[in-house]
């Protein structure tokens, strides 16, 4: 309906920023396709699926129409799609990573190698999940995760304008998935 599209360019200083589900499986899957890490059967099976199956988010982006301020689905990767929110917006973004949910496959893939979460959960792309901003205290849909507050670009050292850090520390830019990548 008009007016009620959800867009990039809504996000408000004071605004909470949530996330529909966990992410990384797919950026699990493809680091498995290219022979980067070894998956058990299990683990492979859920990041393929969300690789190669991934499930739209209608209902979801319907029932969201004038509650969320902003929105976009997760396919360039967190940080990345954060980014085009931030932009749009004339907002940053500060990122508190210890709040994000870390799904069984990316945490298995983790302890098995080693490895961060954080950089398939914040990089990856291709998870379709649905990162929104919304007036704080809003009361969302099941299966929303909240991990941070939209700031004021001068909240952030790290950030003059629009943009995108995590805890404040690490600006990341437009760091994600390459669609174009093999």
């Amino acid at each position: 309906p008009a007016r009620q599209a959800l867009r990039r360019d809504g996000a408000k200083p004071g605004d909470d920023i949530w996330v529909s589900g966990t992410l990384g499986d797919a950026a699990l899957a493809v680091a498995a396709k290219n022979k980067r890490i070894k998956l058990k059967p299990a683990e492979l099976k859920q990041a393929l699926q969300r690789l190669d199956r991934p499930q739209p988010r209608i209902a979801l982006g319907v029932a969201l129409r004038g509650i969320a301020r902003s929105a976009i689905d997760v396919s360039d990767g967190l940080v990345a799609d954060l980014m085009h929110i931030a932009v749009a917006s004339g907002v940053a973004m500060d990122i508190d990573p210890t709040a994000l949910v870390v799904g069984e496959p990316v945490a298995a893939a983790a302890a098995a190698f080693n490895a961060d979460p954080l950089v398939w959960i914040l990089t990856g792309g291709e998870d379709h999940a649905v990162v929104a901003t919304f007036p704080a205290g809003t009361t969302l849909p099941e299966g929303f995760i909240a991990f941070s507050t939209v700031v004021e670009p001068a909240d952030v050292p790290a950030l003059s304008g629009p943009g995108v850090t995590v805890a404040g520390r690490v600006p990341l830019g437009a760091a994600g998935h390459d669609h174009f990548a093999g």
